[in-house]
């Protein structure tokens, strides 16, 4: 069900003091299985200081490019993203997941007026769209407003400026920065603000198809909130949390008692008994059953499976839809057990 594959990386590049790029190589024989649309992550597992870490990260390169190409940027007392940064180098042999994730942008015949508001790490997956946009027709626009400290810690700073010289009426870059002032830069943070001088005064002459949010959920909520008082439909905007508020389980305080789970992955069938306090992905990797997922956090999909018997109840959910909520889909790493028995099914997505 995981679909790891080993991949040797192919190149790692500094895009800031704190960032890099990994590029993997893709051998003939796996190509199919990492095709992907603008936007998708994948998942990456190595096994850092004896023990196995799983982290997703968005696609930053672009589908018509042919390759897979991560933006990793250091985190303070992080693991895997000091040692990407610290300690791999090309030729290093890492296990990588399927692309996966709904955060997608898929082009079709017509010309797009697409913006963007990314933050710090919340570019890479915006890359892989913009180009993807401005690649599908010739008179699609992008507008990227992009929030960071300062020049030296943006990420993909050079290909947003290549961007901007070969798009040169189509492309368009705000960038905000909170601890430098530059000229043609905003100073300070995305804001409602912000929002208003993009829709209301810079671009108010365009129409725009969709907004696509990434980064930070306090970030995401505010351009969120300001583009519905705007007038802008709730679908047209698309978001993916990079970092996501935590949240007291006090649900887990008031559950008592056992549950009998059964759970399908890749055909087979397993049963234990777990306790209601408990997440279901924990419950399942505890009984080492190889269960997708990655970010354990309710940031990314991976862990999303469908319940077929009993009930289940999350304790945050920022990734499906009421509708997808009701047909029985969860969040695993999110999800407790309501009731005496409980069957989930990984396959059935």
């Amino acid at each position: 069900m995981s679909d790891f594959h080993s991949l040797k990386i192919a190149t790692v590049d500094a895009l800031t003091p704190n960032a890099v790029a990994l590029t993997f190589e893709i051998p003939d024989t796996l190509k199919n299985n990492f095709v992907f649309t603008a936007g998708q992550y994948i998942t990456l597992k190595h096994e850092v200081n004896g023990e196995e870490v799983r982290r997703a990260y968005s696609i930053s390169s672009a589908p018509s490019s042919g390759k897979i190409t991560v933006g990793i940027k250091k985190i303070p007392d992080g693991t895997f993203s000091v040692y990407a940064n610290e300690s791999l180098k090309a030729g290093d042999e890492i296990q990588v997941m399927q692309p996966e994730g709904r955060f997608v942008f898929e082009q079709d015949s017509k010309a797009k007026n697409i913006t963007a508001f990314a933050a710090g790490s919340g570019i890479t997956p915006i890359m892989s769209i913009a180009q993807t946009v401005l690649e599908g027709h010739a008179d699609s626009t992008f507008v990227l407003v992009f929030g960071n400290q300062s020049p030296s810690e943006t990420m993909y700073l050079q290909a947003i400026h290549e961007l901007q010289q070969k798009y040169t009426n189509r492309f368009f870059a705000q960038h905000i920065y909170s601890r430098a002032q530059e000229e043609g830069a905003l100073f300070g943070r995305i804001e409602s603000s912000t929002v208003n001088f993009i829709v209301k005064n810079k671009f108010k002459e365009t129409a725009f198809d969709a907004f696509y949010l990434c980064g930070p959920e306090e970030m995401i909520n505010t351009v969120s909130d300001t583009l519905k008082k705007n007038g802008v439909a709730e679908d047209k905007i698309l978001y993916e949390l990079f970092t996501s508020s935590d949240s007291e389980d006090t649900l887990a305080e008031n559950l008592d008692g056992k549950t009998k789970i059964e759970v399908t992955v890749d055909d087979e069938n397993f049963s234990f008994t777990m306790d209601k306090k408990a997440l279901v992905l924990d419950a399942v990797l505890k009984e080492n059953i190889d269960a997708p997922y990655s970010c354990q956090g309710g940031v990314c999909s991976s862990c999303i499976a469908r319940v077929t018997e009993g009930k289940a109840e999350m304790v945050k959910n920022q990734i499906l839809t009421d509708s997808e909520v009701a047909e029985g889909l969860i969040l695993t790493c999110q999800a407790h057990p309501l009731t005496p028995t409980l069957k989930v099914d990984y396959d059935d997505v």
